[in-house]
C-alpha cells in the first residue's frame, strides 16, 4: 500500500448499496460525492447488490435520482445471478415459482424460464428473493413446493437489511421461515458467492477492484471469496466490535468510517514485539484480552486492535470476540 489515497491503489470500486450508498430511500452522507469523484481519477465503478426487489434498471434510476453516477449495466444483482443459476440447472420453458417481486420474475423470464405464483401451476423450482410485499401466504406456497422436492434457489440469505428507520428483516429471515417449515436448504445465487463479484469486475475490465460493503457475511466474505481486496464501512450493519470479532474468512483488508475515507491515505499498521500500532494508537493481546492504548472513537485504535487480535488468532471458523481493555495513552 502506498501513501496516496486508498482508492488510488485500485482500478475499480465494487460497491454494495444498502448500508453503503443509501439507507432506505436516502443517500448516506458523503456517499454520492465520493462515487462521483471516481471518474475524475480514472477508477471504474460497479454496484453489486443482493436486493432482488428491483431490476438493475430501477436500481440505476434510484442512484441517478440521488445524484450518483449509474448506468444500467453498472448494476449487478442477485436476481440476475439467480436467473442464470436456474437456467443452468433447468430446461428452457421450465416453470419456476417466484417468491418475490415482479423484478425477480422478470429475470426468470429473461433466461427463458416461466415464472408462476402458486403450487397449483406445477412448478419444478422455487426462486426466493426479497420484496416488502412478501407475506405468509407466499411463504406457505413456497414451502409446499419445496417440501414436494422442487429445486430451491435463494437470491441471497441476508438476515437483515438497513432501512431509513433502522435494521429490518431481510431475505434470509424469509428464507429461514421456509427452511424451518420444510427442513430444506436452498442454493444461494448472490453474495457471498464469488461469481457476482467476478461478473461485476469483468464488466469493468478491472484487474485490481476494491470491494466495499457494510456486511461481513455477504460483502466482505464475497469479495474475499472472489480474491479481491475488501474494505468495510461503518454506515450499515456491522460495527467496530463485530469486525474485530470476525472469523478469518470475513475479515476485511481495510476499515473506514464511510466512502469519503476512500480519498484519504490509509494508515499503516506497524508491528514490534507483539505491539501493533496505527497512528497514535496501539494494541497488544494478552490471552483473550486486547489492551488498547487509544480512544474508543478513534478508528486507528480499532485498526490496531484488529491487527493484534487477528495475528493472535489467524485461523478461526467462527466469530471470536475478545475482552477489551482501554488504556490511557
Amino acid at each position: 500500500m502506498t501513501d496516496k489515497d486508498l482508492i488510488s491503489n485500485f482500478d475499480a470500486l465494487l460497491a454494495d448499496l444498502d448500508g453503503v450508498v443509501y439507507a432506505g430511500p436516502h443517500a448516506i452522507p458523503g456517499a454520492v460525492e465520493s462515487l462521483r469523484g471516481l471518474a475524475e481519477i480514472g477508477v471504474g465503478l460497479g454496484y453489486v447488490t443482493n436486493n432482488a426487489s428491483r431490476t438493475p434498471a430501477q436500481v440505476a434510476q434510484h442512484l441517478r435520482d440521488l445524484g450518483a453516477p449509474a448506468e444500467d449495466q453498472q448494476v449487478v444483482s442477485s436476481s440476475q445471478a439467480a436467473g442464470e443459476l436456474l437456467a443452468s440447472l433447468l430446461p428452457a420453458g421450465a416453470r419456476v415459482m417466484v417468491t418475490g417481486g415482479d423484478a425477480l420474475a422478470g429475470e426468470i423470464e429473461l433466461v427463458g424460464l416461466v415464472p408462476v405464483r402458486s403450487a397449483a401451476e406445477n412448478p419444478v423450482a422455487v426462486v426466493q428473493g426479497f420484496h416488502p410485499d412478501v407475506g405468509w401466504k407466499d411463504l406457505a406456497e413456497a414451502s409446499y413446493v419445496v417440501a414436494g422436492g422442487a429445486l430451491w434457489v435463494a437470491t441471497n440469505t441476508d438476515m437483515s437489511i438497513p432501512q431509513e428507520r433502522g435494521i429490518a428483516p431481510g431475505n434470509g429471515s424469509l428464507v429461514a421461515a421456509v427452511a424451518a417449515a420444510t427442513g430444506q436448504r436452498p442454493l444461494v445465487a448472490g453474495k457471498p458467492e464469488a461469481p457476482l463479484f467476478q461478473a461485476a469486475a469483468k464488466r469493468l475490465a478491472a484487474d485490481r477492484p476494491l470491494v466495499v460493503g457494510d456486511r461481513l457475511d455477504t460483502d466482505i466474505l464475497g469479495g474475499n471469496n472472489a480474491g479481491f481486496a475488501t474494505v468495510a464501512v461503518l454506515t450499515g450493519v456491522d460495527t467496530r466490535g463485530s469486525i474485530l470479532a470476525a472469523r478469518t474468512a470475513e475479515r476485511p483488508g481495510f476499515l473506514i468510517h464511510d466512502l469519503t475515507d476512500l480519498y484519504r491515505p490509509y494508515p499503516a499498521v506497524e508491528h514490534d514485539a507483539g505491539r501493533y500500532s496505527c497512528g497514535a494508537a496501539s494494541a497488544v493481546v494478552d490471552g483473550q484480552t486486547v489492551r488498547i492504548s487509544g480512544a474508543p472513537d478513534d478508528l486507528d485504535a480499532w485498526r490496531a486492535a484488529c491487527a493484534a487480535w487477528w495475528a493472535a488468532n489467524p485461523e478461526t471458523a467462527t466469530a471470536l470476540a475478545p475482552a477489551i481493555e482501554w488504556l490511557a495513552q
